[in-house]
Parts: structure tokens; sequence; C-alpha cells
């Protein structure tokens, strides 16, 4: 199969596909590990902070969350002494010593729990919306000894869809979809006249398109200005995840939201969530689970989609780019290195790929130029090798192949203007020219 780039035709901006959630873990002392150096060279744009309360590294139950910012749902929301802000603090902080920038979640952690905590409706809708404020005042204007970080987004709760109504253990949302309309209004706009030049926006999606639908369509009947809708799907298919992307717009325009930016905020491999899940964890953290990241990260690009989030850089299960308690680099990290460099170069160039199989996205600073590609399989029985040759301009290439064995080491080469080599599935390239 043919792979031709072509440099002087440009199509436009490379889109941030290379966020995640949550942030590096930096070393306390001298019997901590951490992943600061290996976070910054990944040069991520964004990490959404969902679920940080579960990391002790990040400060554990006392960060970010709502519950553990106001502890006292009861106190006066306008005393700075109602609030402990000191780890959601340092967590920011530590954020940004890499390079990244905290899209942050105002709501609460998932709770699996058999009882639960912070996901009941607020007893106030407007005291709660005054208590985002505040947080989001301290944070990026300095109230209350704050800080000056100003953060862009600011989401409104996480899959409050999750679970229907009175489900017997809701783990994200413990009241009414009425409710949660009300919450979201009356919050939304709050903090849109608060901060007009903010990004205010939700409410992170969990898989009910039915529900999608609802919510537009009631919140463009009450006026409220959604800035974006984050929206969640886990599959083992990339196409799968194009596919929503492709109704989440849908619905967007049906509703009248055209300006809207539609980010994926929670992504990842996942075969099946119960008798393959085991699996599933498994496959994250390897070479496949590498090039589904990848594979997912370049089509995206000419989809309807203006950011990808991984989930998760957290220490976890879902973690694939950095390995548990050691914290090295495994595969995905590589294949989001490689996405990173294509996004620092800055304009997308066109390519031409005669296999379906084969994902590919070039681009250039005006100097430089990159080109990066996937051959994704969900098929654990394929073994076929692929011969692919790249056209692009004579003279000097380094390449970085990444696949079971090889792990992104760059190589150089001298071609004439074509470039052949031979890939096994799941496989991810990185050409720069």
């Amino acid at each position: 199969m043919n792979i031709r780039v072509y440099p002087d035709k440009k199509l436009g901006k490379i889109k941030p596909m290379h966020a995640v959630n949550n942030g590096p873990v930096i070393a306390r002392n001298d019997q901590t590990t951490g992943n600061g150096r290996a976070y910054a060279a990944a040069r991520i744009p964004y990490a959404r902070n969902h679920d940080a309360a579960f990391c002790s590294s990040y400060g554990g139950a006392h960060t970010v969350d709502i519950t553990a910012i106001f502890p006292n749902f009861d106190a006066d929301e306008n005393d700075p002494c109602s609030y402990d802000f000191h780890l959601t603090d340092e967590y920011i902080a530590k954020t940004w010593s890499v390079g990244t920038e905290t899209f942050f979640r105002l709501g609460q952690k998932i709770e699996h729990e058999t009882k639960k905590y912070g996901i009941y409706p607020p007893k106030d809708f407007t005291k709660w919306a005054h208590i985002c404020e505040h947080i989001i005042r301290h944070i990026n204007e300095g109230w209350a000894d704050g800080t000056h970080a100003n953060l862009t987004y600011w989401e409104i709760w996480n899959e409050p869809d999750l679970d229907p109504d009175n489900a017997p253990n809701p783990r994200c949302w413990a009241g009414t979809e009425a409710q949660f309309f009300d919450l979201y209004e009356i919050t939304a706009k709050h903090l849109k006249k608060c901060f007009p030049n903010l990004k205010i926006g939700g409410p992170a999606l969990a898989h009910r398109l039915d529900w999608a639908d609802r919510f537009l369509g009631e919140m463009k009947k009450r006026g409220v200005e959604i800035d974006f809708f984050s929206w969640h799907i886990y599959s083992a298919y990339p196409e799968k995840i194009i596919e929503r992307a492709n109704y989440i717009d849908a619905l967007l325009k049906k509703h009248g939201y055209t300006n809207t930016e539609s980010i994926l905020n929670e992504y990842n491999y996942v075969r099946g969530w119960s008798s393959e899940f085991v699996y599933s964890l498994k496959t994250i953290s390897n070479y496949k689970g590498a090039t589904f990241f990848a594979d997912t990260m370049l089509r995206a690009q000419h989809a309807p989609v203006d950011m990808l989030m991984y989930y998760d850089a957290r220490p976890s299960g879902f973690n694939g780019l950095f390995a548990p308690y050691t914290y090295e680099c495994q595969k995905p990290y590589h294949a989001l290195c490689m996405f990173s460099d294509l996004y620092a170069l800055g304009t997308e160039i066109a390519c031409e790929v005669d296999d379906e199989e084969i994902h590919a996205v070039g681009a250039t600073d005006g100097k430089t130029y990159g080109l990066m590609f996937s051959f994704y399989t969900e098929d654990d029985t394929r073994c076929d090798t692929k011969t692919v040759t790249v056209t692009l301009p004579r003279g000097k290439a380094s390449i970085k192949v990444l696949d079971k064995t090889k792990n992104a080491r760059a190589k150089a080469v001298k071609h004439e203007g074509k470039i052949t080599l031979y890939i096994r599935p799941n496989t991810t390239v990185y050409i720069a020219f």
C-alpha cells in the first residue's frame, strides 16, 4: 500500500487530540517516585482533573471535589475560611510545572460504593453555583490568597446520565434528570455572567444519547449558553468513537449549538466491562493499546470533535502511559509523544492513503515536516505484514516505529523520495523529514 505526502498543501491546524485526564505524580520526598520529567517531555496541553481524589499523590480525598474544597455546605460561601484550597492549588501548580493546563471539573468523583457521599444534588443550587464562582475566583483571580492560573475550561459535573433516575446504586448523580437540568442551568448562567471570557460547559455525558438530546433541547429552551459539550465513550473500535463524534455533532446542530466545542474527555480501549475487562486492562498498556490510542487520535483529526482527553494519566488500571509504582513509560506513552510532535508542527498537510486500514496525518511548521500513521486491528488472529511505501520529498528522514518489539527509537535514513516499511498489525510509525 502507498502513502503520498503533499508538503505544500496545507489543510488547517492540528487539533489537540493528545490531552489527558489528570496530571503528573511529582515525588514529595526521597522515598517516593514520580513521572514529572516524562510527563513534561510528552507536552500534554490539558489535563482534566476528574477522579483526582482517588490518588493520594495528588492529595487524595482533600483534592478537587466541591465537597473537599467546601466541606461544610451550611458555611458562608462568601467567607474564605469556609474553603480548603491547599492541596487543589498544589495539584494545579504541579500540573502547570510540567507545561500542562488543568481542565477543571466542578463536581464530584465517581462513587462505586454502596454508601454515597458527594453525588447527591446540592441542597441549594444557587449557593452551589456561588461556591463554584468563588473557586474560579480563587484559582484565576487570586481571591482568598489564591493564584492567577488563568484556567480556561470549567466543566459542570460528570456523567449525570450514567444511571437512570431512581437507580438503586447511582454512581455519579443521585438526583433526577430534571434536578440536574436545573443545577446546570443555574450554574452555567451564573458562571457565564461572572466570567464571560471563560469556557463554561459540560456535562461529561456518559453514554445516553437520548438524555443528551433532552439536555440540549432543554438548555436551548432555557437560553443556556454552552461553550463546550463534553462526552465519553469506551470501545475497542476507533470507528465507533468517530461515529459517536458525528452523532454528537448532529445533536449540537439540531439544537442550534453550532459554535459549541465538542470535547471527548474520557476514552480508552475497552473490549468489555465484565468477562473481557481483564483483557481490556492488559491491552490498555501494551502495543495494541498504544496503536488504538494513536489510531483514535489520527482519525479524530478529521472528525467533528475539537479535543480528545485520554483516560487516564492518574495511577490506575486505565493508565497505559506510566507503569504502576515505578512510573516507567509504557508503549502508549510513545504514541502520545508522536502526536505531540505533530501538534508542535502546527499545520496539517495533505496525504493520500490507498488502504482503509491505515490512517495518517502529516504536519509542518514551514521548515520541518512530520507524518504519523497507524495500522490498528482488534482482531488478535491477524499476523499479516503490510508493505508500506511512503512518497515524500527526497533527502533525509528520521523514522520511529512503535510495535510489539520496538519502542519508537529514532532511526536516521537517506532516501530518494520513497521509504518502504514492512509493518505488522498494531503498529504506529512517525517519520520526520
